[in-house]
């Protein structure tokens, strides 16, 4: 099946400490999106989801550091979930589709390759890792201690059928728990189906993340 890429970048550089968008800070000489990106590679097609106001400043970028991998900008909307429906209304309607934080640089050609491969053979695979550290449940103000080999921490891609996902996104009416695709997957009754991811799979998020992403990268 045909491999297609969604990479969203919408973030902003408040956690950074940052005057600009954390997907444009500087990682090993160039912008974080750029890495990202080149990472998908291989993909027939790849989507770029940006806030409209910051789509000049990309192209200039690219302009800057003369990078030329073929890719469509498509314009975000106000939640994820909306600007995860543009990216896939500018695909076809059959293959497999990766949906990508585009502040996760580190992502392996192993675990992309294992996404698509899970994809085609079960409808989707949403990568995951083990929670390492002890967790404690908190609710109605009691913390309470919970067997931590059950919780795994989600991380991107997150990879579907493509008519699939379409069918899902196209009927699904957006709600504040859709916090990743795979809930949005899971809330119209399909199986989520894990697998492995790894912990040098990092999102970008505060300014510590920067230097263990060049460590990984």
């Amino acid at each position: 099946m045909d491999k297609y890429a969604v990479v969203v970048a919408g973030g902003s550089g408040l956690r950074m400490g940052a005057n600009i968008p954390k997907q444009f800070l500087l990682l090993k000489g160039k912008p974080v999106l750029m890495h990202t990106l080149q990472k998908f590679s291989d993909c027939k097609q790849i989507v770029l989801v940006l806030p409209e106001a910051q789509v000049t400043y990309w192209s200039e970028l690219c302009n800057q550091y003369n990078f030329t991998l073929p890719h469509t900008v498509v314009y975000g909307g106000k939640e994820r979930f909306l600007s995860v429906l543009n990216g896939l209304n500018a695909l076809p309607d059959e293959g497999l589709v990766a949906i990508h934080d585009g502040v996760r640089p580190c992502v392996t050609e192993q675990i992309i390759f294992n996404s698509f491969n899970e994809a085609e053979k079960h409808g989707n695979a949403i990568v995951a890792v083990p929670s390492k550290d002890s967790i404690r449940l908190v609710d109605d103000g009691k913390s309470i201690a919970v067997d931590r080999s059950k919780y795994y921490l989600i991380q991107t891609p997150q990879t579907f059928n493509l008519a699939l996902l379409k069918k899902v996104y196209g009927q699904t009416v957006y709600q504040p728990t859709f916090t990743d695709d795979a809930s949005v997957f899971e809330s119209a009754g399909h199986h989520i189906h894990l697998v492995k991811g790894e912990y040098t799979n990092i999102k970008i998020t505060t300014p510590e993340d920067l230097p263990l992403a060049e460590l990984f990268l």
